[in-house]
């Protein structure tokens, strides 16, 4: 089991410290917004899509020190992302945590920083936030639908440091 000093090292308080596009957007193409029932983090997302290629983002991170980190290299790696990509690379960190999968690559390789919150399941929820915010704005943009706003599917855990 990963020490907790692994998951809340000195590169994810950088990170957590540094969200970029943290503005919003003009016009965006979709919005949506995930909330963890279990740590109370929410995370909105706004997206410019041309055709399937994510051209701009903007993104309001009210998240735990995890969702922030998610977040932030997210919000740095985005832009120019096709959907297919992005849901690749989210399938990706779903597997990492909960199966012990491997860890994104590339440009996304900064996301295998949170592969040690894979023994903390309570945490999962948090870190895979902006995951499912974009993934339900893609789904908006692509049924051509208007603003989606669900609570994010976390197991109930008992609640603490996300």
């Amino acid at each position: 089991m990963a020490d907790l000093d692994d998951i809340y090292n000195q590169r994810i308080f950088e990170l957590a410290a540094e969200i970029p596009r943290t503005e919003h957007i003009a016009s965006p193409d979709a919005s949506a917004r995930a909330h963890s029932k279990l740590c109370g983090s929410t995370i909105e997302v706004e997206l410019k899509l041309d055709g399937d290629r994510i051209t701009d983002f903007g993104q309001t991170v009210k998240a735990c020190l995890l969702g922030q980190a998610s977040a932030a290299i997210v919000g740095r790696e985005i832009v120019g992302t096709p959907a297919d990509e992005f849901r690749a690379v989210a399938a990706t960190m779903r597997r990492m945590l909960k199966e012990g999968g491997p860890r994104p690559g590339g440009r996304w390789a900064d996301l295998g920083l949170l592969a040690p919150v894979k023994d903390y399941p309570h945490r999962h929820a948090s870190t895979l936030l902006v995951f499912e915010a974009v993934e339900r704005a893609l789904d908006q943009a692509k049924a051509g639908r208007g603003d989606v706003s669900l609570e994010a599917a976390a197991p109930e855990a008992p609640a603490g440091r996300g």
